[in-house]
């Protein structure tokens, strides 16, 4: 639905992105991350048609953004970091308002307004002025202004900016939602909701792309091997040694099990190689023994762990600015 190629952009000599390559498919939820500066904003403002580029294409769903600016505008909903809303109209106002400039026909007005109430959850506050809304209500609106429309996606600019834990939880869950009809790219700076809600993750830092992979993915590239932790019902020494011998792991580590279960359960660490799944085999080897498992999961570098290994390397030789608040 989106491919960006050799996407650059820079204010006289200061650099706000330089040569972004990536695609988005269709249907996929996309974080997008970076550290303040690093040239979100200014991407997510290039593929809505807000900035001009100075160099690369952008094409949404085959129209080039800067060719087809009227046919790909009407492809995406856009909700920027601080929604543009008009706080002395009421709800529904503001939305008629916002269909117009949208171009919505006359005659199809109210029924995509109500559909896009509907989908943002916000029914019960239409005839009530903004200004008196709650902070994620007024998100909630700045949602349904984007969902006008239809459109097959959706960029998303920080949505949960300033939200206290209920609110963020509220419209965490309607991101997800939106995610079974749309095409979603979601900047933000809680890692732990990027992980929740978004298949894949793009990381930029100083303009530049550095990282693109599901967070396990990148957490199993960084680690450069894989983690699981498995507990076992079976003889702490023997387990450990059939589980050494399989193909694909480095190393095992047993964890103290409590004195109650000592004899009954293990607790293993296994680190295993990247490219091998020893999942499969771990299971069939513990069945052969009759040694049931009790729990098996894999262990990832979290997304912040991940996020500050690719943002924080020292820029050696790189004497090229960055654009302030790009």
């Amino acid at each position: 639905m989106i491919d960006v190629r050799n996407l650059t952009k820079r204010y006289g000599k200061a650099r706000g992105i330089e040569d972004l390559t990536f695609t988005v498919d269709k249907g996929e939820i996309l974080g997008f991350l970076g550290p303040n500066g690093a040239g979100k904003t200014t991407t997510m403002r290039i593929i809505t048609g807000y900035l001009a580029a100075t160099s690369g294409t952008v094409k949404v769903d085959g129209f080039d953004v800067f060719e087809d600016a009227m046919e790909t505008r009407g492809k995406i909903g856009y909700l920027p970091e601080n929604p543009p809303l008009y706080k002395e109209m009421t709800v529904r106002s503001y939305l008629q308002f916002v269909s117009e400039l949208k171009g919505i026909p006359r005659s199809k007005r109210k029924a995509a307004i109500d559909l896009a109430v509907e989908s943002a959850g916000i029914d019960t506050v239409c005839n009530r002025i903004i200004s008196n809304l709650s902070r994620g209500y007024r998100q909630r609106v700045g949602l349904a202004q984007a969902l006008l429309g239809a459109p097959e996606i959706l960029i998303l600019d920080e949505p949960t900016i300033g939200l206290d834990p209920r609110q963020i939880i509220e419209i965490r869950r309607l991101i997800q939602s939106l995610g079974e009809k749309h095409t979603i790219v979601l900047s933000s700076h809680i890692l732990p909701e990027v992980s929740m809600i978004c298949s894949r993750v793009l990381i930029i830092n100083n303009g530049r792309l550095v990282a693109s992979d599901t967070p396990s993915g990148l957490s199993r590239r960084l680690r450069g091997s894989g983690r699981i932790a498995v507990q076992v019902r079976g003889p702490a020494d023997r387990v450990a040694s059939v589980v050494r011998e399989l193909p694909g792991v480095r190393s095992v580590s047993v964890e103290t099990p409590a004195p109650e279960t000592q004899e009954r359960e293990v607790l293993l660490s296994v680190e295993t190689d990247v490219s091998i799944d020893v999942r499969e085999s771990l299971f069939a080897a513990m069945a052969s023994h009759k040694w049931p498992i009790v729990e098996m999961k894999t262990i990832d570098m979290s997304l912040e762990d991940v996020f500050l290994k690719l943002t924080t390397e020292e820029r050696l030789g790189d004497e090229t600015e960055v654009a302030p608040g790009a």
